[in-house]
């Protein structure tokens, strides 16, 4: 009888206390209140520059999967939709900060009638990876969540944050890109207090996109970090995105605002050219910058439309071409030889004419002036 007692005990304390989930399942954090958006939105002058729109003809990132890496994603804002969100913090899937929802909308938002802004590459499949509550977060959290990133396939992967050069963090870069991942990162900001600039981690790495942040009128803003290797520049000052709330919010300002507008562009370029490697698409996105004078500045301001639609030396055209093929050209016998000319028959043409015209004439006089000489007997005119 003790076996069946010990059971229904056990049973009965499950019933009372249900096994505790994961800690981080449930915790909670201290503080969630970002940035008190708005609700009207007018369209931010980075998306005319690089105008995305009209790529769209061709691809908007469908087949490919964008991984953000930052503080979350507002999941209930109608303009971004997420296909997974994970949680490495603990703290629950909200954006307490506000930076995750702002790069996801730049990456992803979706066109909606009436709504003067949209992402870079609305059709990709986009998976939110929250590494921190705040605008930094640790370095191990970090690693860990780009080696997740790799693992869920994801084809670009967008990285808005600048770290210190760390063995796992290095390590987790060469993992992801040894999976064939685009890796977009932040170059980093610098500013009088930070003294002289370092370079930010993981943007510094090998085979990672650095990106620095370009003003309105396409120069290296001043806050953009000239040490890290920049490769391109994208729109980085008074941006305009998505925010928590359902909202948008105006005047954002940093490198960690460029790198969605470049990942947004490697999103198009996999999706328009699936045969090219990770290496092949960045080398693709550098070679069709704008071009960029000056430290910290790369290649220049990214270029949508050259990256997706430039036909590039050294590189094989296996990829769908931007206009059809030109037609096979006819066989040679498909339109007929005009006859060579009869010069003969036309000379005895002509003169089958002539001698019909010459007949004619002598019919005509005939019926004139015989008449007129039997009137007249045959006589000759009188002189008068």
């Amino acid at each position: 009888m003790r076996g069946p007692g010990i059971l229904a005990t056990v049973l009965a304390l499950l019933l009372v206390a249900p096994p505790a989930l994961p800690a981080q399942a449930h915790a909670a954090p201290v503080r969630c209140a970002p940035r008190k958006g708005g609700m009207q939105v007018a369209e931010p002058w980075g998306q005319r520059r690089l105008d995305p729109k009209r790529v769209w003809p061709l691809t908007t990132g469908e087949g490919v999967t964008v991984a953000i890496i930052d503080s979350g994603v507002d999941l209930k804002h109608p303009q971004i939709h997420v296909a997974k969100s994970v949680d490495f913090t603990g703290t629950g899937h909200r954006d307490c900060v506000g930076h995750g929802t702002a790069g996801a909308g730049i990456i992803a938002a979706r066109y909606l009638k009436g709504v003067p802004f949209h992402g870079v590459a609305p059709g990709v499949r986009l998976i939110s990876l929250k590494q921190t509550n705040d605008e930094s977060g640790e370095v191990d959290t970090l690693a860990r969540a780009i080696v997740a990133a790799a693992d869920q396939g994801a084809d670009v992967i967008n990285v808005s944050i600048q770290a210190q050069d760390d063995p796992k963090l290095r390590q987790a870069v060469a993992y992801a890109v040894g999976k064939d991942a685009v890796i977009v990162a932040a170059a980093g900001n610098t500013t009088a207090e930070d003294g002289t600039p370092e370079p930010a981690y993981p943007a510094a790495y090998p085979g990672v996109l650095a990106v620095g942040s370009a003003t309105r009128d396409g120069r290296r803003a001043d806050f953009s970090n000239t040490a890290t290797p920049v490769a391109v520049l994208g729109p980085g000052q008074d941006i305009t995105s998505t925010w928590p709330g359902r909202a948008y919010m105006s005047g954002l300002e940093g490198t960690s605002f460029a790198a969605p507008y470049v990942a947004g562009v490697a999103a198009l370029v996999r999706a328009r050219h699936p045969e090219l490697n990770q290496e092949r698409v960045r080398w693709r996105i550098t070679a069709t910058a704008d071009g960029g004078v000056g430290a910290g500045t790369g290649a220049g301001m990214v270029n949508p439309l050259l990256a997706v639609t430039a036909i590039l030396p050294l590189e094989a055209v296996d990829a769908p071409v931007i206009a059809p093929p030109a037609p096979a050209p006819l066989p040679a016998d498909a339109v007929s030889k005009a006859a060579q000319v009869d010069q003969g028959a036309i000379d005895l043409a002509i003169a089958i004419a002539l001698g019909a015209l010459c007949a004619v004439g002598l019919v005509v006089a005939a019926r004139v002036f015989v008449p007129m000489g039997r009137r007249r007997g045959w006589r000759p005119g009188r002189e008068s």
